[in-house]
């Protein structure tokens, strides 16, 4: 069973926001010329960014926060965020692959970037309804 996509929209204003959020100022995060010199093709949202907002999928999927038991993701391109008014877009897909006897279910979790998987490995175990 396929979930209904769900899609985000990351701003580089998105990326101050979570920066204070966190704590987490690095400049890849917001400075082109920072990012650039140490490899990278621009400035990138940040990891747990991208995560938390495939975990709202999930988390919208299943109904409540407190009905996802376990969540995890790995990381595997960087979210790289224009400076313009439109940013990026993270289209977050998942598919049911099964469901314990205790009630859990998994769901194998996609998010794409620009037609690159940003995320792999992303599971979620999620307690339904009976």
């Amino acid at each position: 069973m396929e979930l209904t996509p769900q899609r985000f929209r990351v701003t580089r204003a998105d990326l101050v926001r979570y920066a204070g959020a966190s704590g987490d100022f690095n400049p890849i995060h917001w400075s082109d010329r920072f990012a650039t010199g140490v490899g990278l093709p621009g400035v990138i949202a940040h990891g747990m960014l991208t995560m938390a907002l495939a975990g709202r999928a999930v988390t919208q999927w299943a109904g409540s926060a407190d009905a996802v038991v376990e969540y995890s993701v790995r990381f595997t391109r960087p979210v790289v965020v224009p400076d313009d008014d439109e940013g990026t877009e993270i289209e977050v897909t998942g598919a049911v692959k099964g469901t314990t006897e205790d009630g859990l279910t998994r769901i194998d979790v996609t998010a794409v970037c620009v037609g690159e998987k940003v995320l792999s490995q992303a599971r979620a175990l999620v307690r339904t309804s009976r």
